[in-house]
């Protein structure tokens, strides 16, 4: 091989290993230092928070997981195959407020899982392709989503955001800041022993569910929320989605806690729809497949330089 046949390879290894960097998941850009019982959120500090609007209206919200993919809530979309009057807002903050690092995109299609009915019946999730990607920055860039072995036992504690209303049919007043609530998981178990209390309100937690809230009620997720983002820091300090916010009954009531779409049930599901995806697991795969090509990488370049010597 020629010199002048070196640079190209060169340029194609560099740009491969940045390609392979991309954007990195969960880890907010601006570290963070109303949901019923929750507080004002810090601009930039869940970048991945998406608000969903049909004909201009406030309906659910959803998470960044690439630049042309969202994830949300199946019921969300009752016709998925009508989106046409559906736009996503990236950046934003405030509902009411001005947005200055916000973006709109319309929506190409929308992907849910096939069986789907009510969300009492699960498999409430939705893959909701943009028609032109989101630009990564400090305020917009992705959360990782879990492969299907990783854990988020009983008393983790998680995060989850949105715009939805503060109390049962009270919406969020004002500019309508973005709100944050911390909520402990529950096992599947203890879930379903505290929905069994009511007899009025027999609700099954089915294996592709997950619990967050507490049995005293108090902080939950609420109307205005669905499709909106579970998420809880691993011990690496990354944000990973644990849940969709998928239904209650009522909002922070004793005995009732959120119930969310489990996205462990999922990982084969939105793999097959999103090949380029990457999933956050124990083994750290980010962090190998980046190894890998600067191996690949290297390799190449040594044997170019070896015939360059020869």
């Amino acid at each position: 091989m020629s010199p002048k046949c070196l640079f190209p390879a060169v340029f194609w290894c560099v740009t491969g290993i940045l390609a392979s960097y991309a954007q990195e998941c969960g880890r907010p850009p601006l570290q963070e230092n109303r949901i019923v019982g929750g507080m004002d959120a810090i601009d930039g500090a869940w970048p991945w928070q998406v608000d969903i609007q049909k004909d201009a209206v406030h309906i659910c919200g959803g998470s960044i997981i690439t630049e042309n993919w969202v994830l949300s809530a199946a019921h969300c979309f009752p016709n998925p195959s009508d989106v046409g009057s559906y736009t996503i807002y990236a950046g934003r903050y405030q509902l009411n407020g001005i947005n200055m690092q916000q973006s709109a995109h319309r929506v190409n299609q929308v992907v849910v899982p096939y069986g789907y009915v009510e969300p009492h019946s699960g498999k409430d999730l939705a893959l909701v392709q943009l028609s032109t990607p989101v630009t990564w920055s400090d305020y917009v860039s992705p959360v990782c989503l879990p492969t299907s072995g990783t854990l988020f036992p009983g008393g983790m504690l998680c995060y989850v955001t949105g715009w939805g209303n503060i109390r049962d049919d009270v919406p969020l007043a004002g500019v309508g800041t973005l709100q944050e609530v911390q909520v402990p998981i529950i096992s599947l178990s203890s879930c379903q022993e505290m929905y069994r209390t009511d007899p009025d309100n027999q609700v099954d937690i089915l294996d592709d569910m997950i619990c967050a809230g507490y049995q005293q009620g108090g902080k939950d997720s609420c109307q205005g929320d669905s499709g909106g983002p579970l998420v809880c820091k691993m011990v690496n300090g990354t944000w990973v989605q644990a849940g969709v916010v998928s239904f209650g009954v009522g909002c922070a009531q004793p005995n009732q806690p959120g119930v969310y779409a489990k996205m462990t049930s999922y990982s084969s599901f939105i793999s097959s729809n999103i090949p380029e995806i990457q999933l956050y697991g124990r083994a750290n795969q980010n962090w190998c497949g980046r190894t890998a090509v600067l191996v690949s990488c290297l390799s190449a370049l040594l044997i170019l330089l070896q015939r360059l010597d020869s």
